[in-house]
């Protein structure tokens, strides 16, 4: 329905599929009358770990990698100096909500949690809408900040945790710093690294060679490989596998033969 209303001028796949979502949710509720409201279960591992590896991939193969490296330094301004802003914001909001609300006490750390939590803004719909060649820096913009963001914000939420927030001073501060740098120049270079073998692995050695189905099961799992290191190392797994996609269509696409292209 999304795709068939694409040309539509008040209608795009977003809209469409929050209204179905919307629909389907109030069609349960009234055929059970409001006793089976929770048929449908969110799975987390379905989701983290089958359906979000393969549309960042996708994101990072399909990106026009001239305009995000050229809006690098702005896109890690909105990313990570912007999400700490919002960070802070939420926490101060939250705050004074509670102390309105009077439902107990909140220490500082659970309010920063709030506040890191909400910070992490996801930018799909925001994508939805916007078209990549009619609007090239809006769109690398959105898309770069919503891959920072996400490292950010998990940089931010396991400091909170990890750290003594009765006792914060400067050296507390530079810990949080290091530790964002280290997550994300390390789930970067994985994904650059694994990005790379794959080119090597199927330019070089055998077994990855003309045949289109080692060639395109090579490429797919070498990126899922990427995102599954990441996890495993509590690194972004979303960064992992965004800037393995960049590499991959720069690198590994041009040594495949032409029928796995088009595959």
């Amino acid at each position: 329905l999304g795709h068939l209303l694409e040309e539509n001028r008040w209608m795009n796949e977003s809209i469409t599929a929050l209204l179905i979502g919307l629909a389907t949710g109030v069609v349960i509720l009234l055929i059970s009358n409001g006793k089976s409201s929770h048929l449908l279960v969110f799975s987390e591992d379905l989701f983290f770990i089958y359906l979000l590896p393969p549309i960042i991939f996708n994101a990072g193969f399909q990106v026009k990698k001239k305009q995000f490296f050229r809006n690098f330094v702005t896109i890690m301004l909105f990313g990570a100096v912007g999400t700490v802003i919002s960070c802070t914001v939420i926490t101060l909001g939250a705050t004074q909500f509670f102390k309105k609300l009077d439902i107990g006490t909140f220490d500082l750390g659970d309010l920063l949690a709030i506040g890191a939590i909400f910070a992490a803004t996801g930018s799909v719909c925001t994508l939805q809408v916007l078209n990549q060649d009619e609007t090239p820096l809006l769109y690398s913009l959105v898309f770069g900040e919503g891959v920072v963001n996400d490292a950010t914000s998990v940089v931010v939420f396991n400091a909170i945790q990890s750290f003594d927030l009765t006792h914060l001073n400067h050296e507390a501060a530079f810990h949080l710093l290091g530790n964002f740098l280290y997550l994300f120049l390390l789930s970067t270079l994985l994904g650059v690294a694994t990005g790379l073998i794959s080119a090597y692995v199927i330019k070089k050695l055998y077994f990855g060679r003309h045949s289109t189905d080692r060639e395109v099961a090579l490429m797919m799992l070498m990126a899922y490989l990427s995102y599954m290191l990441a996890e495993l190392f509590d690194l972004s797994g979303i960064l992992t596998v965004f800037f393995c996609g960049i590499v991959m269509s720069h690198y590994t696409w041009h040594n495949v033969t032409e029928s796995s292209r088009i595959t």
